[in-house]
């Protein structure tokens, strides 16, 4: 039998040896507050590109500083940042993995001490700050910072770019009429709301020739908000900027009571994948190898993104492989174990 889940991949000139994907996690630890690569960074990842993952993907690295949605965050927005992310993807690449980056900007979801800023002036909930509504000088800055961040994407050796698009932050703000109240170009209709996160691939574009995955939240859990045929929308509107695959969440636009079980997300990209004819990413509490095979074998999804799970257990390839009765090859140094 043939396993979906250990077939290589491939998108432009990237090939990945496999369908998982360390999902990007928040992991809160540039204790220095400048956005730069801790030892622990070095070691988080590296050890899951030793576990047989595909594609590693760092956590959510802001493009500005106000784009931080805490102080600890990774950022890439100044040069100075590049040498430890660069450290990071020379880890990954050493186990034959692929790294990954996911450029982001927190909008009003940002925790900080200084201004922060949204399409409109509203707050998450009571207990955050009110952002400044963005004036057109604020967005054109914000755009040419996602660009940069893409020149220093390539700088530090990253082999993807994903946009964070999804969970309420910045783009997602844009996107959504529950949290974009803008009357100009940038927001009113769907396409205007489109608007931001058009530009901004046509800047990464620019400057950037790889693979581009961008995430959504397909479900923002309140009956005013985008509907999946918006969602379709604006997947087809990616797929003819060049955008290759939409990783699909959900939720985090405003604050919801969300039930999860396992696998809740995974219409979502079944249904983006189907009517948008666009590749997709599977996440959201996937966690056995039969599960991941099952999102493959039936064409829901082309890759398999896992969060907690590889938090649990950075040999989790392994253990699907085990349950598939793969023979996963490997490091060299565990052949005694493996």
């Amino acid at each position: 039998m043939k396993h979906q889940l250990f077939s290589p991949y491939t998108i432009k000139d990237v090939t990945l040896k496999n369908r998982i994907v360390m999902s990007p996690m928040c992991m809160y630890s540039s204790h220095d507050q400048d956005g730069h690569a801790q030892p622990f960074h070095l070691a988080h990842y590296e050890s899951r590109a030793a576990g047989q993952v595909g594609l590693v993907m760092t956590e959510a690295t802001s493009v500005l500083p106000e784009g931080r949605i805490s102080h600890e965050d990774l950022g890439i927005w100044e040069d100075a940042q590049v040498e430890g992310l660069q450290n990071i993807t020379e880890g990954i690449h050493r186990h034959g993995a692929k790294a990954g980056i996911q450029l982001a900007h927190a909008g009003r979801k940002a925790n900080l001490r200084d201004e922060i800023f949204s399409p409109s002036a509203k707050a998450f909930t009571d207990s955050f700050k009110v952002p400044t509504e963005m004036t057109q000088e604020d967005i054109k800055r914000t755009i040419e910072a996602f660009r940069q961040g893409a020149i220093r994407s390539k700088q530090a050796g990253f082999d993807v770019i994903e946009l964070h698009g999804a969970h309420g932050y910045l783009i997602n703000q844009f996107l959504s009429p529950l949290t974009n109240d803008r009357s100009d170009e940038y927001g009113g209709s769907r396409d205007k709301r489109y608007r931001f996160l058009r530009e901004t691939i046509d800047a990464i574009n620019s400057v950037w020739s790889g693979p581009l995955f961008v995430r959504i939240s397909g479900e923002e859990y309140h009956e005013e908000g985008n509907t999946m045929e918006d969602f379709v929308y604006f997947a087809k509107e990616m797929k003819a900027q060049g955008v290759d695959l939409i990783d699909v969440s959900s939720g985090g636009v405003v604050p919801a009571s969300i039930e999860p079980y396992p696998g809740y997300q995974v219409s979502y990209a079944e249904q983006i994948k189907s009517g948008a004819d666009i590749d997709t990413g599977a996440v959201g509490l996937i966690t056995s190898g039969n599960q991941a095979e099952e999102i493959l074998q039936n064409d829901r999804a082309d890759l398999i993104f896992l969060a907690r799970a590889l938090l649990k257990n950075p040999y989790w390839p392994k253990q699907a492989a085990d349950e598939l009765g793969y023979e996963l090859e490997g490091p060299r140094q565990y052949n005694r174990a493996w």
